[in-house]
């Protein structure tokens, strides 16, 4: 067999390998998408878990380290409004 023809077997096999794992992750998203609904369905709202879902991902540090620039954030958004309210009255 030449070289062109091992080559082109090895990346027929890699393709294939891709393409059923496009397959099951297709699948899976189905799934993803059946569970939402079924929450959805229960009343609870799909935005909050997913939101639960991004913050269980992230370890305990990176969270609250997100949580203290949220909240350093918004408390100067409120300041600068009311230096904005201050100067206008």
């Amino acid at each position: 067999m030449s070289d062109s023809g091992l080559a082109g077997g090895r990346i027929r096999s890699f393709v294939e390998r891709i393409e059923n794992i496009e397959a099951e992750i297709a699948e899976l998203n189905e799934g993803k998408k059946e569970i939402f609904a079924e929450a959805k369905g229960e009343g609870f709202d799909i935005k909050i878990i997913k939101e639960i879902i991004k913050l269980r991902k992230q370890d305990e540090s990176e969270r609250d380290e997100h949580e203290t620039l949220l909240d350093l954030y918004m408390k100067a958004m409120d300041g600068a409004e009311a230096v904005e309210e201050a100067k206008a009255a």
